[in-house]
This record gives C-alpha cells, structure tokens and sequence, in this order.
C-alpha cells in the first residue's frame, strides 16, 4: 500500500466552491484508496464535496493532498490534472 502527498495549487478563478468541490471528490472516488486535503492546517475528506468546501480554498491556495492505498498514484495523477485543467470550467480559465 502507498501514501503519497502532492502539492497542488488551485488555478482556477473562483477556488473551490460547488462545481470544483463536486468534480473533485467525484474523481476521488473513483478511486479506492483514502484522500485527505489539507489546507492552512485544517484536514477533511477529499471524497465530499461540503467537507472540501469548508476549506475556503480561493485561486491560488495550495492544497496538500494525500492519498494512501494501492491506486494512491494513479489517482493523485487524476486530481493533479483536474486541477491543472482548471476543473474544465469554461468561465474559471
């Protein structure tokens, strides 16, 4: 089993509000390993949308998510491109 954290920076205009929080934790489940986002010291469950909400992340936060079990990569690989797409919400490039 595998733990790895990655920093990831919101690029987007608006940071984490509904949309992204919704896209973000349904790419998280996807996937069986367990995903925590952390945030200014706070850590919630990157598999729900009001726990990822609450961390008032805006563009430009950088987020520390980690995700441990055996597709730990695979899916750290899919929410660092989420990001870097910019959740693939047209009016937030």
């Amino acid at each position: 089993m595998a733990k790895i954290t990655r920093e990831l920076t919101l690029l987007n205009k608006y940071g984490m509000h509904v949309r992204p929080a919704g896209l973000f934790a349904k790419t998280a489940s996807k996937y069986d390993c367990d995903v925590e986002v952390e945030k200014d010291g706070n850590v919630v469950a990157g598999k729900s949308i009001m726990a990822l909400m609450t961390l008032e992340a805006s563009c430009g936060s950088v987020l520390k998510v980690t995700a441990d079990g055996d597709d730990a990569e695979e899916c750290l690989d899919d929410i660092a491109a989420l990001i870097g797409r910019k959740f693939d919400i047209p009016d937030e490039q």
